[in-house]
C-alpha cells in the first residue's frame, strides 16, 4: 500500500504541493549584473581627468592662465626684483629657443613681461624625438604683498612631416571648445599632448613662481 501511495505522488506535478515555494532562479539577470559590476570597477580613474574642463583657462575669449599670491611683508620692489631675477633665468635654460627673454620692464609700476620661446617635448627616446616650439607671454605685475603673473599670447609650432611648420593657436587648438569632446569627457587625439604639455609647463611655472616666496 505505502508504494502504491509513493508511486503516484512522484507522477503527480511538482506545483501539486510546492506551488508557492518552488520556482526557476534569474540566472541571466544575476550573471548581467556580475558583468555589470565588473566593467564598473574595470574603468578605474580618468588619467585625463586634470586635462578636462576648464584645465586651460580662458578670459575674454582667449587663452589665459593666471597666478594670483599674497605675499604678506614684501614690498612691490622687493617682489619685482625676485620676479626679474627668476625670468631672467628662466629665458637662459636648457630648453629655450632664440627669441626667449625679458622683453619689457616698467620699473615705476613694478610690471615685467617676459617673451618665451621654447621646446615643448611630447616624446624623446632613441627611436623618436617629437616636440613643438611652444610660444607664450609672462607679465608679473607687483604690487606691495601681491603678485599676479599672466601667461597668455599661447601658440604651438610644431613641424610635423616634410619640414613644414604648423602655427596652432591655443585658442584654435587646445581650448575647451576645440580639444575637448560635446560630453567634455575625453580630449580629441590631435590635440591631447599639446593641452597636457601646456597644462603641465604652467603648473610647473606657477609652482616654481610660489616657491620663491
Amino acid at each position: 500500500m505505502k508504494k502504491i501511495i509513493f508511486t503516484i505522488m512522484m507522477c503527480l506535478p511538482l506545483s501539486t504541493f510546492a506551488q508557492n515555494v518552488w520556482e526557476r532562479p534569474d540566472t541571466d539577470k544575476k550573471v548581467e549584473e556580475t558583468k555589470t559590476v565588473k566593467k564598473v570597477k574595470d574603468e578605474g580613474p580618468n588619467p585625463d581627468a586634470p586635462y578636462l574642463a576648464g584645465a586651460v583657462a580662458e578670459k575674454d575669449g582667449r587663452v589665459q592662465w593666471t597666478l594670483d599670491i599674497d605675499i604678506p611683508g614684501r614690498d612691490a620692489q622687493s617682489i619685482y626684483n625676485t620676479m626679474l631675477s627668476y625670468l631672467n633665468g628662466l629665458t637662459k635654460e636648457e630648453n629655450q629657443l632664440e627669441g626667449s627673454a625679458v622683453a619689457l620692464v616698467n620699473k615705476q609700476d613694478h610690471i615685467i613681461v617676459a617673451t618665451i620661446r621654447e621646446w615643448l617635448v611630447f616624446k624623446d627616446n632613441f627611436l623618436t624625438l617629437d616636440r613643438s616650439k611652444f610660444f607664450y607671454t609672462l607679465t608679473a605685475s607687483c604690487k606691495d604683498g601681491h603678485l599676479t603673473v599672466d601667461m597668455n599670447r599661447v601658440s604651438f609650432r610644431y613641424n610635423e612631416k616634410d619640414n613644414k611648420e604648423t602655427i596652432f593657436k591655443a585658442e584654435e587648438w587646445i581650448s575647451d571648445k576645440y580639444a575637448l569632446n560635446k560630453s567634455k569627457t575625453k580630449l580629441y587625439r590631435g590635440s591631447a599632448k599639446f593641452r597636457r604639455k601646456a597644462v603641465d609647463r604652467k603648473n610647473h611655472l606657477f609652482s616654481t613662481i610660489k616657491n620663491l616666496f
